[in-house]
């Protein structure tokens, strides 16, 4: 007889918070969307307000990248072409 091991694993839960209205609430990793451009003015992440239906979008440095990374957001990689 074969034994399978189940491991739990944690949803990923971030803090955010809206500049429109103001609301501060905890997003889950799929209503984030991370785009990584070549330079720090085009990698950002984006989500849609809870509380107004604000599109949000806010700048993401190495750090940030790296917890959403992490954390299980999608992430859209930009590319320049020429």
């Amino acid at each position: 007889m074969t034994q399978t091991s189940v491991t739990a694993v944690a949803a990923a839960v971030f803090k955010a918070a809206c500049p429109d209205c103001r609301g501060r609430f905890e997003l889950a990793a799929g209503a984030l969307r991370l785009a990584i451009g070549a330079s720090d003015r085009t990698t950002f992440y984006s989500f849609t307000c809870p509380d107004c239906g604000s599109a949000v979008r806010k700048p993401a440095g190495e750090r940030i990248v790296e917890l959403l990374t992490g954390g299980g957001v999608r992430t859209l990689r930009l590319h320049i072409t020429a």
